[in-house]
């Protein structure tokens, strides 16, 4: 599938050159090489301002990488990029508004999630007001006071959110934040990260839920084996599928003419279980499909339109990898 253009960028790591404002990260041919293995192989990302994106592939498609790119944390081997306006070559001018949480959050185990925080906000010269506001936020308000080892996984990676809240970024940057939680924690982490998109702020969650990208993000990338298959909006990925029209006729002797009828108005059918079940372009189709069974005297019980969820537009986008991102190991 392509990838939507979004308008002319500089070719150098190294130019000032600044990309359009509407985006909050941008590369061009962003590519990160380990000898002979490509990593990353030149991905043009366009992240919009405000927006809460799920980034999502394969296993060991490139998604870490790309995002410690991002973060400053690797070089890239060649291409260009810009986080905030700035340049990938210039940390310095962009980090210091970008929170990110790519591993496990490291604090003091004998002081409270209050203390760590405090300390962090000491070292980085930031008003110690801002601490409970994000307690509160995280769901932290009551636990505060409790000292970090007691605390559950879910709770340890609300409290390294917090801290990464502490500078109050404009770009946030979490890799695969749900990593080891519970339902009732995933849940309660997809509640916190629209909180957190709700304040202006830009989003790049990496995730092998699809359940939760669906549910919660409003922006899609993505790659396959280091390469951008699919950028843009997770309504447009869902709307270019097909639709399922699944009909069943009154009198199972219908079956059969009902799958002829299919064909003869151009779509492909499957007899299963007894009910037809028809690839379509669109929702308009079933309508087409009834009129169409009336005039042949066929009564239907049962007719419906769904269009697949993110897992099966995913599954096609990537050709159906058996490492696929709805397993529950982290991906590369």
């Amino acid at each position: 599938m392509s990838v939507p253009h979004h308008g002319a960028m500089a070719t150098s790591t190294g130019s000032g050159r600044e990309p359009h404002s509407d985006f909050a990260v941008m590369t061009k041919g962003l590519t990160k090489a380990y000898g002979t293995r490509m990593a990353v192989s030149g991905i043009d990302l366009a992240i919009p301002r405000g927006s809460l994106s799920g980034f999502v592939g394969p296993n060991g498609a490139g998604k870490t990488t790309t995002i410690r790119m991002l973060l400053d944390l690797i070089r890239p081997t060649a291409g260009a990029g810009w986080v905030l306006d700035k340049p990938l070559n210039r940390p310095s001018e962009f980090l210091p508004k970008v929170g990110a949480l790519v591993e496990n959050p490291a604090f003091y185990p004998a002081l409270s999630g209050r203390e760590n925080l405090r300390v962090l906000s000491r070292l980085g010269n930031i008003a110690d007001d801002r601490i409970e506001p994000l307690l509160e936020m995280v769901g932290l308000g009551e636990r505060g006071d409790d000292h970090f080892r007691s605390y559950s996984l879910g709770m340890k990676q609300r409290l390294g959110i917090a801290a990464a809240l502490l500078p109050d970024p404009e770009l946030f940057i979490l890799d695969e934040p749900t990593n080891g939680l519970d339902p009732a924690g995933i849940a309660e982490m997809r509640v916190l990260l629209q909180t957190i998109a709700k304040d202006g702020r830009t989003v790049l969650v990496s995730s092998h839920l699809l359940s939760e990208v669906e549910q919660m993000c409003t922006h899609l990338v993505v790659i396959r084996s280091g390469k951008l298959v699919f950028q843009g909006q997770v309504s447009d990925l869902l709307d270019a599928q097909n639709v399922e029209v699944t009909a069943r006729p009154e009198d199972p002797a219908d079956l059969m003419a009902l799958g002829i009828l299919a064909d003869q108005l151009g779509k492909r059918a499957t007899v299963v279980n007894g009910q037809v079940t028809i690839a379509a372009s669109d929702d308009d189709f079933s309508g087409q499909f009834n009129r169409a069974a009336m005039e042949r005297g066929i009564t239907l019980v049962h007719l419906s339109a769904d269009r697949p969820r993110l897992e099966e537009a995913f599954l096609a986008l990537t050709d159906g990898d058996n490492e696929s991102a709805t397993s529950s190991s982290h991906n590369g």
